[in-house]
């Protein structure tokens, strides 16, 4: 059946090839950069005749989506087309003049989730500075948000926590495409690049990845279906605490748990809090890798029931407070990352990685000292409602 949405490749092979005529390219994509027909964006703009691709660019998960999160990934010729490829996620995070000489513009194809902790926002934030500091032209093809662009969650990022995992002043969940973000960042945070947002066709606002009629790839590991981009919003948080978000098992963000948690007390808690559009069962998992491996975990899974009502912050949080208040003394915030190998990565100059992934240390504060997750919800509201005015003006799907 023929897509109800053209991605943003699609619509440049369609009618647009002309951007990158008599240019030399350079592609910054993944796994995720693929047409309709699920052909690689590399692989397609390599045999084009009209195009000069002339080097890759990787994020993190690598080039084609083999790494776990958290490695460190370095050079390569990529086995397909025989062009180089340079990481964005090791030494380097910004394309350096050495990466790019010779290029006259990046072109840029990710699939995002729709949540700030994703590091490939960052990866477009960096090479957009990279492309205006060095006088290349930089065109983005854009895709859908997945998990819509009418909802807008959770805080705004504090500038001082600024990091990978949410680079810009934007709320968790932001309801923008990556066009959309790229022409905002370029506007209001003066990077002034040459910027060229190649419109999907047929997306609306309201619309979930199901509803676009294209094939889901996974945009990275631990993500594998659109449930799990519907939940991760909120469930990512448990990255920055002692609790398994779920990696290591095959529903990654949808379960949640830890050796020392009984499930069923936590979802007779938490079904008691009535909480828009979500339901939980009480279960056992025993992840592979990552916290708690081989270890036995009570937890509870998410059961989404209703997508446009359910709020996926404000239901992490409540599942934070839930486990503090039924299991004193035992959550603890983490002081660093646990990498793919099992070592830990500090941060310097931030004391606990749930402050960069809530983009304030006020929420970690809070829960605390207590606060209900519906008075944090309140707190952030104003900050929410400066960001939708803010990006008004960039929003290209009405």
């Amino acid at each position: 059946m023929k897509p109800r949405v053209q991605s943003g490749i699609d619509v440049l092979l369609k009618e647009k090839v002309d951007l990158l005529e008599g240019k030399k390219i350079g592609l910054i994509t993944n796994q995720t950069g693929v047409t309709s027909s699920l052909e690689s964006t590399a692989d397609v703009l390599h045999k084009h005749p009209k195009v000069n691709l002339t080097r890759l660019f990787g994020p993190e998960h690598g080039i084609r989506g083999d790494a776990q999160d958290l490695v460190k990934i370095g050079a390569s010729t990529d086995a397909r087309t025989g062009l180089p490829v340079f990481s964005l996620y090791g030494d380097d995070i910004k394309p350096n003049a050495e990466m790019t000489k010779g290029i006259d513009a990046f072109v840029f194809d990710i699939q995002d989730v729709g949540a700030s902790y994703y590091t490939y926002i960052a990866t477009m934030n960096k090479s957009m500075e990279a492309a205006a500091e060095q006088d290349k032209e930089f065109i983005l093809l854009d895709r859908p948000n997945p998990i819509t662009g009418v909802a807008v969650e959770g805080n705004v990022l504090e500038e001082r926590y600024a990091d990978l995992a949410g680079i810009r002043p934007v709320p968790i969940r932001y309801g923008m495409t990556m066009g959309e973000l790229a022409q905002m960042f370029n506007g209001e945070y003066g990077i002034g690049c040459k910027l060229t947002v190649v419109k999907a066709k047929g997306w609306r606002r309201k619309m979930w990845y199901d509803e676009t009629g294209l094939p889901w790839v996974i945009p990275s590991p631990n993500l594998p279906t659109l449930d799990t981009a519907i939940v991760y919003p909120g469930t990512c948080l448990f990255e920055g605490l002692n609790i398994s978000e779920g990696r290591g098992t095959t529903r990654p963000f949808e379960m949640v748990g830890a050796p020392w948690i009984d499930g069923f007390k936590l979802r007779e808690r938490l079904t008691s809090r009535r909480l828009p559009g979500v339901s939980f069962r009480g279960l056992y998992f025993t992840p592979v890798f990552g916290k708690s491996a081989g270890e036995v975990c009570g937890g509870v899974q998410l059961h989404v029931h209703d997508r446009r009502k359910f709020k996926p912050i404000l239901t992490g949080l409540n599942m934070v407070k839930a486990i503090m208040d039924l299991f004193p003394g035992k959550l603890q915030f983490k002081k660093g990352w646990t990498r793919a190998d099992s070592s830990e990565e500090t941060l310097p100059g931030v004391g606990y990685s749930f402050d960069l992934l809530a983009g304030t240390a006020t929420i970690r504060e809070q829960l605390l000292s207590g606060v209900e997750p519906e008075e944090m919800e309140k707190g952030w509201s104003q900050g929410l409602r400066a960001f939708q005015m803010r990006r008004r003006k960039y929003l290209i799907y009405q």
